[in-house]
């Protein structure tokens, strides 16, 4: 065994190939990336019926390297697409083929902005076997002891080590062999979150687009669909699918959705542009642990903005049940991200998302100006980690909301908004008030059905006319320099 595990067997290694021309760049990714991927399924599917390999079988990701040979002159209103210091920058990638346009984007800026090409060739990242055969599905990896040896002696499995968060937290600012990271992802980091989203959302990754909406409540996914079959019907609309669980489909209001047999974790719909830049709805749930969970996985495809779309305790007399809450500031004591995001960080309001909202809530509504103030208040949302705050000691807890200036209090929103700011993907809340328990209003099914019935879709309603005010802005504008550290990554 020991002498096996000394002889090593890989693909063909090609020597690193330089490119000027971003498709070809691409395109050579996506051939590194299908050598690698198909020759562990071959040698792994020779091994289920023969039993294990005389060598160790191993394929590498693909990467793209950069260099930079001087400080550049650059437009100091770009936030990404560009290196900050001459050096050497490198990325692993995975999935060429559904990241292609992202990967485009991001070369071509870099290229442009330097006047430098870019290299493309195997990195030095193992890849595991479980990533490579994601791409082949009738080839399934059994679990441990199903098959007569044991996997890790022979193939590369998915290792904790290179699917950390190290670049986007800033702490590792250089990688193993002395380069900078390109992207804030490397490729078995997003191999992960690839498998995480299949799993809990039931929906394949090419399935998601650039604007997602995240809720805590079924109602609003029945709207969705609602909203879905109408535009749907317009062949003006843009929209070209509908998308569910179990990846069942419509491409026209008439169709019967097919339900899943199986209920995932976190229910997600897709409204589909051929462009990828429709609206997924994400029902998470209820609880911060669910929106860390929910946003870790889908930062990795890189969306344009994200919102939290959901209920909230009004914590203010002045309000009633239906208000809206436009969360300009977040209480976070929802502590799941205290490891990663200190609590001391501040999590600020964007200004072009609380406008698309704000304008959003003027249009669904019809009111303007001062009478908008009748239904909407901007102020700070609370988030904890305990839907039964209302039993312990009131003392404690509502004297920070009040030193908090909070308006509202809900399980997810802060979350949402933190690991957007983490992840540098642009958020925004609009809460809608459903209970006032510090006034005596709690949530109680009789008044729940009725007020679900009257709010849930036009709540739904205003999420998805600022999202769809937001894709006609310019990326850049979008991706503003608010959410950049000192040193980034040139990719987005």
């Amino acid at each position: 065994m020991v002498e096996n595990l000394l002889a090593v067997k890989t693909p063909a290694i090609q020597a690193p190939q330089t490119f000027h021309d971003t498709v070809q760049a691409v395109a050579h990714l996506q051939l590194l990336y299908d050598k690698a991927t198909s020759f562990l399924a071959n040698h792994f599917q020779t091994a289920l019926l023969q039993g294990a390999p005389k060598e160790r079988v191993q394929a590498f990701y693909p990467e793209i390297r950069f260099t930079s040979q001087r400080y550049d002159k650059i437009d100091s209103r770009l936030s990404y697409g560009y290196v900050a210091n001459p050096g050497v920058y490198a990325t692993s990638v995975t999935r060429p083929d559904l990241f292609a346009s992202y990967l485009q984007d991001q070369i071509s800026l870099v290229m442009a902005n330097h006047k430098e090409p870019v290299t493309i060739g195997y990195s030095t990242t193992p890849m595991p076997v479980h990533f490579a055969l994601s791409r082949h599905p009738e080839i399934t990896v059994p679990s441990e002891g199903a098959i007569d040896f044991s996997l890790r002696d022979w193939f590369d499995v998915p290792d904790l080590a290179t699917t950390n968060d190290d670049i986007v937290n800033g702490v590792r600012l250089k990688l193993g062999d002395g380069s900078r990271p390109l992207a804030l992802f490397a490729a078995q980091r997003v191999d992960y979150s690839l498998a995480r989203l299949s799993h809990y959302t039931a929906t394949d990754a090419e399935h998601f687009q650039s604007f997602v909406i995240f809720t805590n409540y079924q109602f609003y996914v029945d709207e969705f669909e609602a909203y879905a079959r109408q535009v749907l019907a317009d062949p003006d609309s843009g929209y070209s699918a509908f998308v569910g669980p179990g990846n069942y489909f419509i491409t026209n209001a008439k169709e019967t959705l097919i339900i899943s047999p199986k209920t995932p974790q976190m229910p997600t719909y897709h409204l589909k542009r051929p462009d990828g830049t429709g609206i997924t709805l994400v029902n998470i749930g209820v609880g911060p642990s669910n929106a860390k969970t929910a946003t870790d996985h889908i930062a990795v495809l890189r969306p344009h903005a994200w919102l939290m779309v959901g209920h909230c305790a009004g914590l203010r007399n002045s309000q009633s049940l239906g208000d809206f809450v436009l969360a300009h500031g977040y209480l976070r004591e929802d502590h799941v991200l205290d490891a990663d995001l200190p609590v001391w960080v501040p999590i600020p309001a964007l200004a072009e998302i609380q406008i698309a909202l704000e304008e959003a809530v003027e249009y669904v509504t019809q009111l303007q100006g001062y009478d908008l103030k009748r239904i909407m208040r901007t102020g700070t949302v609370a988030t904890i980690d305990n839907r039964n705050w209302e039993l312990r000691d009131h003392s404690g807890p509502v004297q920070r909301l009040s030193q908090s200036r909070a308006i509202a209090l809900d399980m997810e929103s802060a979350t949402i908004a933190a690991n957007g700011f983490r992840f540098r993907v642009p958020y925004g809340t609009l809460l809608c008030v459903s209970d006032k328990p510090l006034h005596g209003e709690l949530k109680l099914p009789g008044m729940a059905s009725d007020f679900y019935k009257t709010q849930v879709a036009r709540h739904l309603k205003i999420g998805i006319h600022a999202m769809e005010a937001l894709r006609k802005m310019p990326n850049g504008q979008i991706h503003s320099r608010k959410l950049r550290s000192f040193e980034e990554t040139a990719f987005l």
